[in-house]
């Protein structure tokens, strides 16, 4: 079990599920950092979470920007000693009806915040934790990894990227006292799939999906999946042959365009 966090790092703190993990941890007794790239959504954030009792320290700042990252973190683990990272920043990207394939310069984004920005999040704290022999991260990951979506290429990959390197720094990491967690979502209700045109099945608040992160977090738990019985339902439907699962994506993704809301 992962011990009482007293400073928790939150990046992506600014909106959606960010600002509810840190609403989530704000208590007398700890202190937050919060990473966002839009400083006044960020201040009203930090506002939020000083009125729950909650030391904070924010850092406006975009996760592609490695130096600033690493300089950043390092400056607050030295001032604060990071109990919990949690690497949530993150973007989803979908095709419209209009576009075969993402272009170049939305795919290059993508992965550059949703896979190297969790990256510059992590590396800065990982060798302070294993000197310390105690420390916990936490990557956003998605239920969109466990299999490509015609209408998601991108997001897709760096989402499975994610949970591919969340499972191997979690076995490399055990061996120096540092817990990895990696989070598998559904669909939570905020603004970074409010645009998705699609069925929501099993949708949450993000509030909702915060308790369940805190205290899967607290439980050391490898992996936080939820809604368990959608990822199931999904599972089950990765048994079919890979044909069928294809046909059934396809008429998804037409359904998709076919709203021209994208």
């Amino acid at each position: 079990m992962a011990k009482f966090p007293e400073t928790v790092l939150v990046t992506g703190a600014s909106s959606g599920m960010g600002r509810a993990l840190a609403v989530a941890y704000s208590k007398p007794g700890r202190t937050l950092i919060l990473i966002g790239r839009d400083v006044q959504r960020l201040e009203e954030v930090a506002e939020n979470c000083r009125s729950l009792g909650a030391a904070i320290e924010i850092g406006a700042i975009d996760v592609r920007d490695r130096q600033r990252m690493h300089e950043f973190i390092l400056r607050m683990d030295d001032r604060h000693q990071v109990d919990l990272l949690i690497a949530n920043a993150g973007v989803s990207t979908l095709l419209s009806r209009e576009n075969i394939i993402e272009d170049h310069e939305t795919t290059l984004s993508t992965f550059e915040i949703n896979v190297f920005g969790v990256i510059n999040a992590v590396q800065p704290i990982i060798q302070r934790m294993c000197a310390r022999g105690a420390g916990q991260i936490a990557l956003m990951g998605s239920m969109a990894a466990l299999h490509g979506l015609p209408y998601a290429p991108a997001y897709c990959a760096t989402k499975s990227a994610i949970h591919l390197y969340a499972e191997s720094l979690r076995s490399s990491l055990s061996k120096y006292g540092v817990l990895v967690s990696l989070i598998i979502p559904g669909f939570v209700s905020t603004p970074f799939n409010a645009h998705l045109s699609v069925p929501k099945p099993m949708a949450m608040s993000a509030e909702r999906a915060a308790i369940i992160i805190q205290q899967g977090l607290r439980n050391g738990k490898a992996q936080i999946i939820f809604p368990r019985m959608l990822y199931f339902v999904i599972r089950a439907l990765l048994l079919l042959p890979s044909e069928l699962v294809d046909a059934i994506l396809i008429r998804v993704a037409v359904s998709i365009r076919d709203t021209d809301k994208l």
